[in-house]
C-alpha cells in the first residue's frame, strides 16, 4: 500500500477577499504566495497562504464568494483547520489576536499538546497547537511577516470532522489514504499517517443526531493530502477505487496535479502533488504580487481581470509597520 505523506493543502471559503487577505497576511503573518483564479469559476479569486517558499502542507487557500450565505456545521462537511506553532508560542498568539481584536477561546488540551482555538472573520473555525512537524515537511519563515520567525506558523497541524458512523469513514481514510486510528480522547479519535506528528492527523467525533452541514462562507471546501509525484498519486487513486470511492482522472491544476473523491460522510478530499509549486510560473521572491492565471486562462486575462475587485496590502502595511507594502 502507498500511504498519502500528510496534508497538502486546505482550501476553505470565505467573504469579501480583501478581508480574506487582511486578516491571513495582516494578523496570521502567513504569505500570499499565489493570487489566481478558480480555474472552474474564473470570474472568482483563488487565494494562497502559506510559508515564505510555498512548501506543501503549509498553504491554506480560500475561494471568497462574498454573495453566499454561512456555511453550518455538521455531518459531510470538514470542520475546524488547526495549525502547528512552536512550542511556548501561545503566549505570544493569545497578546497578538487581542492587540488585532480576535476573540479567542481558552485554551484546551489535546492529546496532551496546548490549543488555542479561534474563529477568522467570516466564521471559519482554527486553532493554534504546539506541536512538532514531521520529518520532510518542510518549513520557511517568512521575513516580511508581521509575526517574528520563532512564532510563525509551520504548517496545517490537522483538521476535524464530525460523522453519525464512524466505520466507514475510518475503513476509507485506512484503505484509501493509510490513515490508522492512533489514539482517543473523550468524544475524539486521532487518526494518523506516518510520523503522526503536526500535519499528518484527520480528528474525528461521532455524533448519530448530527445534521447535515452545507457550505458557505467560513466552511471548509475540501482537504488535499499529498503524494509525492503522479506515479504516487496514481497509486492512490486505484487504493481510492477498491475502498469504494469514485476518484475523478486526474486534473492538471499547473501547480500540481490533483484527485478528488468523496470519503463516505460526504466531505470533499482531494489528493496533490507535492510539484511543481508555486515557482514554475513566479519568481519565488515575488509570489503572490500579480494576478497568476493559468495559460488556458490568458487569453481572458483581460475580461477576468475587469471583473475581480483590486486587492492591496494597505491594512497589512499598517498591522506590520514595515512588512510587506
Amino acid at each position: 500500500m502507498k500511504n498519502v505523506t500528510g496534508i497538502h493543502h486546505i482550501t476553505a471559503i470565505a467573504g469579501d477577499p480583501q478581508e480574506n487577505l487582511d486578516f491571513y497576511v495582516g494578523v496570521l503573518g502567513l504569505r500570499m504566495v499565489k493570487k489566481s483564479i478558480n480555474q472552474d469559476v474564473p470570474d472568482t479569486y483563488h487565494l494562497f497562504f502559506a510559508d515564505g517558499e510555498g512548501h506543501p502542507g503549509t498553504d491554506l487557500t480560500f475561494f471568497p464568494w462574498p454573495s453566499m450565505g454561512p456555511g453550518s456545521r455538521g455531518a459531510g462537511v470538514w470542520g475546524e483547520v488547526a495549525f502547528t506553532v512552536p512550542d511556548g508560542s501561545l503566549d505570544f498568539w493569545e497578546s497578538r489576536l487581542e492587540e488585532h481584536g480576535v476573540q479567542f477561546s481558552p485554551r484546551e488540551t489535546r492529546f496532551g499538546e496546548a490549543v488555542l482555538p479561534f474563529e477568522d472573520p467570516h466564521g471559519m473555525a482554527l486553532a493554534l497547537v504546539e506541536t512538532t512537524v514531521y520529518e520532510g515537511q518542510g518549513f520557511t519563515p517568512w521575513l516580511e511577516s508581521g509575526v517574528p520567525a520563532e512564532f510563525q506558523i509551520q504548517n496545517l497541524s490537522s483538521v476535524r470532522i464530525v460523522v453519525r458512523d464512524p466505520a466507514p469513514t475510518a475503513a476509507f481514510l485506512a484503505n484509501a489514504y493509510g490513515f490508522e486510528e492512533s489514539s482517543r480522547e473523550g468524544e475524539w479519535r486521532r487518526f494518523t499517517v506516518g510520523e503522526g506528528a503536526g500535519g499528518q492527523r484527520v480528528d474525528l467525533r461521532v455524533d448519530p443526531e448530527v445534521t447535515n452541514g452545507k457550505w458557505g462562507v467560513g466552511s471548509v471546501h475540501h482537504v488535499a493530502f499529498r503524494v509525492d509525484d503522479e506515479p504516487h498519486e496514481l497509486e492512490v487513486r486505484e487504493q481510492i477505487l477498491t475502498s469504494g470511492g469514485h476518484p475523478t482522472q486526474i486534473i492538471d491544476r499547473f501547480w500540481f496535479k490533483s484527485v478528488y473523491t468523496r470519503e463516505p460522510s460526504g466531505a470533499l478530499v482531494e489528493i496533490a502533488t507535492d510539484g511543481p509549486g508555486f515557482a514554475v510560473d513566479e519568481d519565488a521572491a515575488h509570489l503572490g504580487e500579480t494576478l497568476v492565471l493559468p495559460p488556458w486562462y490568458e487569453g481572458q486575462r483581460e475580461a477576468i481581470e475587469n471583473v475581480l475587485p483590486t486587492l492591496t496590502y494597505a491594512a497589512v502595511a499598517e498591522r506590520n509597520a514595515g512588512g510587506v507594502a
